[in-house]
């Protein structure tokens, strides 16, 4: 043998992976973990939520009054979206971080994804969709198959710089065999080496295609049990009185019908979501019942059935979310159909002192608001149907509450299973504690939908249009302001009542130059939206919703 041919050692107890595939292997195996218990979780088809969801939904109730506005602000309506990635990828960082502590000795793997179902089991049992037993066998598997992957890929790793006794690596790349061994070039297919690699990543590859089939099998399996089928199945009841001119969008007359500005009736798929269910709960409509207790005559429950069979109304009623910065998008007008709140609470009788109407969802979600707006005359329904159809699954189905004139973390109770009556100070709902008014009036507010902000106009007649809202007050006037010119009205469309938006247009009049335009409104009671500027919380946004655009000649 050559002197100057290089052996390589074989594979020995003492030898360690390479960092990059030591953290590969942690990686693959975070990504088995998670789809291991997405799995079992999904195989009863009873849509209980992932381990990830129920750490997400856990995140979210610690941490939701510091991140609320935050992650609004940031993703807008995909907020959850963005944090079901997040914890994703933080797992799977944590999994390659354990991937490296774990070259030299193996008990940091053991210890991190014992940890990590530790956690994901707990979690699980503060969820109220879950299933404790459900949720502490999804994540045994799922640190059991952490580990394991773990294991064997750090094994296979651990011999990425070994070779056996009876092969050389000849420098200079001849490749001919010598007695029982084999001299090879350094970077030769034959080098075990190379071979080693190819077998580690090959196997990591196939790991980690086959946690992701695992995922969408588990996805799959869910989705069959979810309340989409029951809801196509369901025949809605003809209501007492019923937009269908709005349902049909024919309420908007066509010179508003400018490219860009918000339709009258905003489509169920437009729709804005603000909620704290990371997933969307699924109901069984065999089984759904709403309770009425708490400080009621005799409570009772209402089957889905028994709530079609009651009469129901129908209103044009706009609803949006505390979150909406001034010109934001969480907002939107819709035609409602349901029982009026003050039948189902009657039947079970109002008891005396009476003062807070609680609404509870399936996931345990809260929000109160004063039994008085009950019988004030605003709408205020147990509501099945949106814009002519069952309720979407993500806006409640089977049932929500929709009260006009309130922001919905006050009252738009999705997903809806209690009623209960209680005394003002008795209960907060799920976001006062967190730092939230505990009374949530919608404030008057307006909004620029075109031009687009940053346009480039040409000089003549440009419509500027938008909508403003403020439920149960309606709005009286709406004005612009160029530059710092004075108020001009704006023409408004009609509506079919107070407590919805209205479109408005502005035709101006656009000479060449650079200008901001602001819009505020008048409500119905006179109050003009106030140019103070304030964030969403405690209580709402408030300030005029101003764009900025350049007109050329």
């Amino acid at each position: 043998m050559d002197d100057d041919a290089e052996r390589i050692e074989p594979s020995r107890p003492d030898q360690v992976a390479p960092i990059w595939a030591a953290a590969s292997a942690g990686l693959v195996s975070a990504g088995v973990a998670l789809a291991a218990g997405e799995l079992v979780v999904a195989i009863p088809g009873r849509n209980d939520p992932s381990l990830v969801s129920a750490v997400g939904a856990e995140f979210i109730d610690r941490f939701a009054a510091e991140l609320k506005d935050v992650a609004v602000r940031l993703f807008g309506t995909n907020d959850k979206v963005a944090l079901v990635c997040g914890i994703v990828l933080v797992s799977m960082v944590l999994g390659a971080l354990l991937g490296t502590a774990a070259r030299r000795r193996f008990w940091p793997a053991v210890c991190g994804f014992s940890a990590f179902g530790l956690l994901g089991a707990a979690a699980y049992r503060t969820d109220e969709l879950g299933s404790d037993t459900l949720g502490t066998v999804a994540a045994a598997v799922a640190a059991a198959a952490g580990i394991a992957t773990m294991w064997s890929l750090l094994r296979m790793a651990a011999r990425l710089g070994a070779a056996p006794r009876s092969v050389e690596v000849d420098p200079a790349g001849d490749g001919v065999r010598v007695g029982d061994q084999v001299m090879v070039a350094p970077r030769s297919p034959l080098d075990p080496r190379h071979i080693a690699r190819r077998a580690f990543l090959g196997t990591a590859a196939a790991l980690g295609a086959g946690a992701a089939g695992m995922a969408l099998v588990g996805r799959r399996i869910a989705g069959k049990g979810s309340s989409e089928a029951a809801r196509q199945q369901v025949v809605l009841p003809a209501a007492t009185v019923y937009d269908r001119d709005a349902v049909a969008g024919e309420v908007a007359p066509e010179e508003f019908d400018v490219g860009g500005l918000s339709p009258y009736i905003t489509p169920n798929d437009d729709f804005y979501r603000i909620d704290t269910a990371l997933s969307v709960p699924q109901v069984d409509l065999d089984s759904w019942r709403l309770r009425i207790k708490g400080m009621v005559d005799h409570p009772l429950e209402v089957s889905y059935a028994d709530l079609l069979d009651m009469e129901s109304v129908s209103a044009t009623v706009t609803i949006a979310c505390v979150s909406n910065e001034v010109g934001g998008g969480l907002v939107g007008n819709a035609v409602w159909q349901g029982v009026p709140l003050a039948d189902v609470i009657e039947r079970a009788g109002v008891g005396d002192g009476a003062e807070q109407v609680i609404g509870r969802s399936i996931d345990g979600w809260t929000a109160g608001f004063p039994v008085d707006v009950v019988t004030d005359g605003r709408t205020a329904m147990v509501a099945y149907a949106m814009n002519g159809e069952p309720l979407p699954v993500r806006h409640g189905f089977p049932a929500r509450l929709i009260v006009a004139g309130l922001y919905g973390y006050v009252s738009a109770t999705k997903w809806l299973a209690e009623i209960e009556l209680s005394t003002w100070n008795a209960f907060d709902g799920y976001w006062v504690p967190r730092g939230w008014s505990k009374e949530g009036p919608i404030k008057t507010q307006s909004r620029i939908d075109v031009p687009r902000s940053g346009a480039e106009l040409r000089a003549g007649t440009v419509p500027v249009a938008g909508v403003a809202w403020a439920p149960t007050r309606g709005i009286s006037k709406v004005e612009v302001q160029v530059d710092d010119g004075p108020w001009r009205p704006c023409e408004l469309g009609p509506v079919s009542g107070d407590e919805t938006w209205v479109q408005w247009i502005y035709r101006w009049r656009a000479e060449p130059g650079d200008h901001v335009v602001s819009v505020r409104a008048t409500d119905g009671d006179g109050e003009t939206q106030t140019s103070d500027v304030a964030r969403p919380d405690p209580d709402g946004a408030t300030g005029w919703h101003s764009r900025r655009w350049t007109v050329t000649g």
